[in-house]
């Protein structure tokens, strides 16, 4: 059985509540979702040791952190082998600049998010991080002029 399962409709706004607000205490929680705040918080506490909650952290303006660019970059592999595919996890695991990757079917293996403060902060990840490691062929690079949209808020119906 998976977590999502045994979840109900009380489990479900508190997910969708927490996703839109995760500072929300277990008496915010209550008054939202008409439970009692020692249910929320039981509720919030079964849910995060089940892994639906997987943890909370403070979106920042990436702006006015100075990162300036977004940049989608798809990559295509040296050669496809498991050995290259895990050189390749391990250099993205390793970059702060990527904030999302994910192996692709078709005719690029991988789509990575990189966020850079200029154009050149984003030269140099390309040229000098990304281009020379052994497990890449090619990458396009395509930089994003407007994001209409920007989420991790799952739909939870």
């Amino acid at each position: 059985m998976h977590s999502y399962d045994i979840i109900d409709r009380f489990d479900r706004a508190i997910l969708a509540l927490l996703q839109k607000d995760a500072r929300l205490t277990n008496n915010e929680l209550s008054e939202q979702v008409n439970l009692s705040p020692s249910q929320c918080s039981r509720r919030r506490t079964r849910l995060e040791d089940d892994g639906l909650i997987a943890g909370y952290h403070a979106k920042l303006d990436r702006e006015k952190v100075g990162l300036g660019i977004v940049t989608i970059i798809n990559v295509t592999l040296a050669t496809h082998n498991p050995d290259n595919s895990k050189r390749f996890a391990a250099l993205i695991s390793d970059l702060p600049e990527v904030q999302e990757a994910h192996a692709l079917t078709g005719e690029m293996d991988y789509f990575i998010k990189v966020v850079a403060p200029d154009l050149n902060g984003l030269r140099e990840f390309v040229n000098d991080v990304l281009l020379p490691h052994e497990s890449v062929q090619n990458v396009k690079t395509s930089i994003v002029l407007e994001t209409l949209k920007d989420t991790s808020s799952l739909p939870l119906g």
